[in-house]
């Protein structure tokens, strides 16, 4: 673990202003909604995501929005509903947004080559990705809906045992 944090150091360092940022606009929307605008890149690509694999995995999307409204004591914030969820696609189709934290990974990833430097657009880079380090994780309704995939969890166990223990039985 202390390797890897070595290796990646420059990768973490860039991407701490976002997260500072990420940590302030959550605490900025917990105080008054309409610090909402902070959040809407996130949110946005958070449900352009849920919109993808649903329509890629045949889960059949039927509305798509991301204007913030009151749900109970909380607010949501963007929804997709998805028509035609199942066994195999509620999991891909729900989880999709842990995706999202590749784009700030990749964009430090090319941003930290070897002889960086700060400049100003970094500034605007961090007030980009700080969105969407806050919208990759799944939302209580998704990892719901994921939770419909249990029998997919279990043919991919299975099948990892199989090619793990019945390779080497077959080495015998």
């Amino acid at each position: 673990m202390t390797a890897w944090l070595h290796g990646h150091a420059d990768i973490l360092l860039y991407l701490a202003p976002s997260l500072a940022l990420a940590l302030a606009m959550r605490a900025l929307t917990r105080r008054h909604p309409i610090f909402f605008v902070f959040t809407l890149a996130g949110t946005l690509c958070h449900e352009l995501v849920h919109l993808v694999a649903g329509f890629v995995l045949g889960a059949r999307p039927a509305s798509f929005t991301v204007i913030p409204k009151r749900a109970g004591q909380r607010w949501e914030l963007g929804s997709v509903v998805l028509t035609r969820v199942t066994w195999y696609n509620a999991a891909p189709s729900a989880l999709a947004p842990l995706l999202l934290i590749l784009v700030p990974w990749w964009v430090a990833v090319l941003r930290t080559r070897p002889g960086w430097h700060f400049q100003w657009a970094d500034l605007g880079l961090a007030f980009l990705l700080a969105p969407q380090l806050l919208a990759f994780w799944p939302s209580n309704a998704d990892w719901k809906i994921a939770w419909r995939s249990w029998p997919a969890l279990f043919i991919v166990a299975l099948a990892w045992l199989c090619f793990k223990y019945g390779h080497s039985l077959m080495r015998t």
